[in-house]
């Protein structure tokens, strides 16, 4: 069984391997950081953030520095589907940010039926703005 974790990943179940949901390749053991099994671009902040005033009159321009920041996006190695970017110092390891029990997924899900895509909730509605009447 197939269980949905974000709009671009899913694990499965009897496998236990990460599957992309863009072309359904395996990615690697689900009971691993995801992001080893993916393509790995790191970027220079300042072509994401371009920076706002000139560069050559001033040393600070708003856009992130290149020392201190990565801009890191991975990728599903068979039909190249962004999964995932996070900005981090350079050199650092990939965030380990998605970790399950994997057996008590598999417990929880055991008594479910399959899913086909993604159960979204209901769509954010804001709740009514009040204002105060008088000064304070």
């Amino acid at each position: 069984m197939r269980v949905f974790i974000t709009d671009a990943l899913a694990i499965d179940l009897e496998s236990e391997q990460w599957i992309c949901t863009g072309c359904d390749a395996g990615l690697g053991s689900a009971r691993e950081n995801y992001k080893k099994g993916l393509r790995v671009r790191p970027r220079d902040p300042r072509e994401i953030h371009a920076p706002i005033i000139d560069p050559d009159r001033y040393e600070f321009t708003f856009a992130p520095d290149p020392d201190w920041v990565r801009i890191v996006e991975y990728y599903c190695p068979h039909c190249a589907r962004q999964i995932e970017a996070e900005y981090l110092p350079p050199g650092h390891p990939p965030a380990h940010d998605i970790d399950f029990d994997l057996d008590a997924l598999k417990a929880q899900w055991a008594d479910r039926e399959p899913l086909a895509e993604p159960a979204l909730g209901p769509e954010f509605v804001a709740p009514p703005h009040h204002h105060k009447k008088g000064g304070g």
